[in-house]
């Protein structure tokens, strides 16, 4: 079928609105109509290749539609309900088995080799191969495949140009949260970063108790929207130390630090502020050879932990809906996060995400 996609054509080069052929679905796969995608830090870093991408590709990976067309054997959802899309996984290796999606054996040929295992792309322009299946489903076009085990069925009442906002970026800085160490009376968590990821985690961290919430980010805007979703104290980004800064609100180090900025200067003050015994999650990334360092000692001696929380180690069909059901009690306002665009605007969208001047970027298609 013919469809409108937003393709990167090399390194760096800006997303070009284009007609494309997207293939009939096979066995276990979804065609879904795109009401709306949302646009994440990831999609720039895969435009700017921090991983070695296939090109030309089609990105996108916050979808929200409604399902027109199934493949053979698709039993978990039907045609005409509302989904998110997240990412694709095997189903089959020992982690999925074990209910334990985000580190899937095969995530990273599922999801980011630009096809499918055959090697075919699902996408194509006068005969010749577009890359694809980009987490699955390259949403950034009005209509995308996509397999029954990343899409989640949502309510059909809920707001699908809201629902992107669910999906990759809520759904990891919420999830690191939910699934991190539980507070304790007193517990105190500092976030470094104050984007998508990082505003999820301090609604978040509201919600789960924690006294002691503060954010760190450069931007003066963001960090009074982190106030008012739950932050009881700010840290404006400069050339002072910020680990001195988190320490000066809490003397023995947080808890635990969530790192969503990927600048290793950054990482490495997230684990710095860790009291002892505490946690820091990596949540931001840059480039495939970019490396961080940490004094051994304090590691060695101080106990605290270091680890990725890839999707906050979250389930999409599981968290998803019950974000959505805080969202709609009023207790977890992802709206306050989104911007939206037509699907033309989309290198609009995506400039001011990279700058900062939009939080969560959505694009509607018409």
């Amino acid at each position: 079928m013919k469809i409108r996609a937003a393709v990167t054509a090399a390194k760096s080069a800006p997303f070009e609105i284009e007609d494309l052929d997207l293939d009939e679905p096979r066995a276990g796969e979804i065609v879904i109509q795109l009401a709306a995608t949302g646009i994440c830090h990831s999609d720039i870093g895969a435009r700017e290749q921090y991983l070695p991408l296939p090109l030309p590709m089609v990105f996108g990976h916050e979808g929200a539609g409604v399902v027109t067309a199934l493949g053979a054997n698709v039993t978990k959802v039907r045609v005409g309900d509302h989904v998110v899309l997240s990412r694709l996984t095997c189903g089959q290796c020992p982690a999925c088995v074990r209910g334990n999606t985000n580190m899937c054996d095969l995530q990273g040929n599922l999801n980011l080799s630009g096809g499918r295992p055959d090697g075919s792309t699902g996408l194509s322009r006068g005969g010749e191969p577009i890359y694809g299946r980009f987490f699955g489903q390259s949403s950034f076009a009005t209509y995308c495949l996509a397999h029954e085990r990343n899409v989640t069925r949502i309510d059909p009442d809920f707001d699908l140009t809201l629902a992107p906002a669910f999906a990759c970026g809520v759904l990891t800085g919420a999830g690191t949260v939910l699934h991190g160490p539980q507070p304790s009376l007193g517990s105190s968590i500092a976030v470094f970063g104050a984007g998508t990821v990082g505003l999820a985690a301090i609604m978040a961290a509201r919600a789960a108790g924690y006294r002691t919430i503060i954010a760190v980010d450069r931007a003066a805007s963001r960090l009074e929207l982190a106030s008012e979703l739950g932050a009881t104290h700010t840290i404006t980004a400069d050339d002072r130390p910020l680990a001195a800064m988190v320490r000066a609100i809490v003397p023995r180090g947080v808890a635990f630090t969530i790192e969503a900025t990927g600048v290793p200067s950054v990482v490495r003050a997230a684990v710095e502020s860790l009291e002892s015994g505490g946690e820091c999650a990596l949540l931001g990334v840059g480039p495939m050879e970019q490396e961080v360092s940490f004094n051994h000692m304090q590691l060695a001696f101080s106990g605290v932990a270091v680890r990725g929380y890839p999707t906050g180690l979250s389930e999409p069909d599981e968290l998803i809906p019950q974000l959505m059901e805080l969202y709609c009690a009023g207790s977890f306002p992802v709206d306050r996060l989104v911007t939206r665009y037509p699907f033309e605007r989309i290198e609009e969208a995506a400039q001011d995400s990279a700058q900062g001047a939009a939080i969560k970027p959505v694009l509607i298609f018409a």
